[in-house]
């Protein structure tokens, strides 16, 4: 059965969905676990996986670090306003060179981009706000600075 509901496309079926459900969970599953949860032996698997990855479905495989056991204490994010002559692709690149960003977010609204930035303390976060402001095309920020995360999905939904 193709699985076309969620995804809106006839490519994946409900072992490929499920397969990649146990990879964005436990990346490090070997083929052989993989195919335990699937009911696949593992050289089906190793092949579906490999077919994923080289259709994009599966970009990549990183640890999820703990951001407070590294020092990182502050996660905050900034809202961007852009001024009108603002090159969005200069803009970005420029943004994405800063150790702190984790994450940008073009976004309709009265702000042009979201981002996500952890940083070590209140100072460090001043610091980055000062080089972020220097950067063409920004006309002002907003920053909201996180208490706590009581949630985190960590991937997507895809069952």
């Amino acid at each position: 059965m193709l699985s076309t509901d969620l995804f809106g496309n006839s490519e994946l079926d409900e072992l490929d969905v499920r397969l990649l459900d146990a990879l964005q969970r436990n990346a490090r599953s070997t083929y052989a676990e993989l195919g335990s949860l699937v009911g696949l032996k593992a050289p089906a698997v190793h092949e579906r996986v490999k077919r994923l990855e080289s259709r994009g479905y599966v970009r990549g495989y990183a640890a999820r670090l703990d951001g407070r056991l590294l020092g990182l204490e502050l996660v905050a994010f900034i809202s961007c306003y852009t001024s009108p002559d603002a090159s969005y692709d200069a803009f970005t690149s420029a943004v994405a060179a800063l150790p702190e960003i984790c994450e940008i977010h073009s976004v309709a609204g009265e702000e042009s981009f979201i981002i996500k930035a952890v940083t070590r303390s209140t100072a460090h976060l001043d610091d980055l706000l000062g080089r972020l402001k220097r950067t063409p095309g920004i006309a002002r920020t907003k920053t909201t600075i996180v208490l706590s995360t009581p949630f985190e999905r960590g991937g997507i939904s895809v069952q």
